[in-house]
């Protein structure tokens, strides 16, 4: 863009013109001098001022928004600006004053601020949780303090508090659901870790200069990991075989032998759609995960599985969401929604029936992928191989798996024992 185009009246027709470079730029009004218009690196168009505070040229340059074109039109942003500018040279300092304002923002306040603009590169499920904290542990305790008031006591107080259960209830979530509030220690303990991360957000908008729950000793977490045995697993076969002859949701059942096949986390299976499938290379080419782009591989159990399932038009999910017709079914199931409104949500509720059959009280579907972790180092399969295949990312996730692998070691053990032991006996008897 040329230094002219770089200064016209900033005007309906001049803005609606103006196309993105692919850098940030700003095109300056000739008529109302500091009034401008910046355009983002994407596009964005938003109207702005440039003052300077402390007089003439030593004074310090601010930037002051005025608002985004579009929702604002341009003679209404000429008028803001105005009135901005004229303030200025009263001596005033619009971006001082909304600096100010803004470190009276409340707790309650900067968390809506945070779910509106600071989760852009979060996955939908991490948001979801993210809002529940916020809303049933958060709000209830600090929502009503100013920024300027929280500190690391109060932090401290906050994390005592919902690790005591003071934000316990059970609230109605939808027709006939609810949700349970319980709190404790690792409920505390994820909740200051979201506040954490709420006030470092808040100190990269200069809402506040230090983020009071760093440093702040929380619980520490306890890892919940429970490994199926053969005949836990046998148990689990048998009560998924009754289940799909007393006609129990395909999808569901489906779901739950292709986590225990695989090790996938569940949203990667009942979220799979079928250009993520390649029966020809035995594998799952999974867009999106927890750990971004990866790839899963098929056991021909796994593969035989997905091979049984058929296709539904107008949907790109393997286990879309509508009415399907389940073994034995004359009138058809509802897995929760009309074909083209999502994936499949009704496993958790087969889940239950099926850990409930089989004996396996107290045992969560992500326990599945332990399971699978389990099987391979007590098969003597490496943890980088283990890793590769659960896909993580971080060698310290699968290191929690490295006792398991002792079992080759003792069979190694035994082993060597053994013929040492054996020449020793045949010496003897000699």
């Amino acid at each position: 863009m040329s230094e002219a185009e770089k200064n016209l009246r900033l005007t309906k027709t001049t803005c609606d013109a103006v196309r993105t470079t692919g850098a940030r730029f700003t095109i300056w009004d000739p008529e109302l001098k500091g009034f401008g218009l910046r355009v983002s690196a994407t596009g964005v168009k938003t109207f702005v001022i440039r003052y300077r505070v402390g007089g003439g040229r030593t004074g310090v340059e601010r930037m002051h928004t005025i608002g985004r074109f579009g929702p604002l039109t341009a003679d209404k942003a000429r008028g803001r600006a105005k009135l901005a500018l004229a303030d200025v040279a009263g001596g005033g300092d619009p971006q001082g004053g909304r600096a100010a304002a803004r470190a009276e923002m409340t707790v309650a306040e900067l968390c809506d601020l945070y779910l509106l603009e600071g989760c852009g590169t979060l996955k939908p499920l991490t948001v979801y949780n993210d809002r529940g904290r916020i809303e049933r542990h958060i709000k209830p305790l600090l929502g009503r303090k100013r920024l300027t008031q929280l500190d690391r006591a109060e932090v401290e107080k906050f994390l005592g508090a919902v690790a005591a259960g003071k934000t316990a209830t059970t609230e109605k979530t939808k027709k006939r659901g609810k949700a349970v509030v319980t709190g404790g220690q690792g409920a505390a303990t994820r909740a200051v870790a979201l506040l954490s991360s709420i006030l470092s957000f808040a100190v990269s908008r200069k809402l506040r200069s230090d983020n009071p729950a760093i440093g702040v000793k929380k619980f520490k977490a306890r890892k919940s990991e429970r490994f199926l045995s053969p005949a836990e697993i046998g148990r689990l076969g048998a009560a998924l075989e009754a289940m799909e002859a007393q006609g129990v949701h395909p999808y569901g059942l489906a779901i739950i032998r292709l986590l225990a096949l695989t090790g996938a986390r569940r949203d990667e299976i009942a979220g799979l759609m079928w250009s993520e499938v390649d029966f020809e290379r035995g594998a799952l080419r999974l867009d999106d995960s927890k750990t971004g782009q990866k790839v899963l591989n098929l056991s021909p159990g796994a593969a035989a599985i997905l091979a049984g399932v058929s296709q539904v038009a107008g949907t790109p999910y393997v286990f879309p969401a509508g009415k399907i017709r389940a073994k034995g079914d004359t009138k058809g199931q509802r897995s929760g929604g009309e074909v083209g409104a999502g994936y499949y949500k009704g496993v958790a509720k087969v889940w239950n029936h099926a850990r409930k059959s089989a004996g396996l009280e107290g045992v969560r579907l992500h326990d599945l992928r332990h399971t699978f972790a389990s099987f391979g180092a007590g098969g003597g399969f490496g943890l980088p191989v283990i890793g590769a295949l659960l896909g993580h990312r971080n060698s310290a996730t699968t290191a929690r798996y490295a006792h398991l692998a002792d079992d080759p070691l003792r069979k190694a053990n035994d082993w060597i024992g053994g013929q040492i032991g054996e020449a020793l006996a045949t010496r003897s008897a000699n």
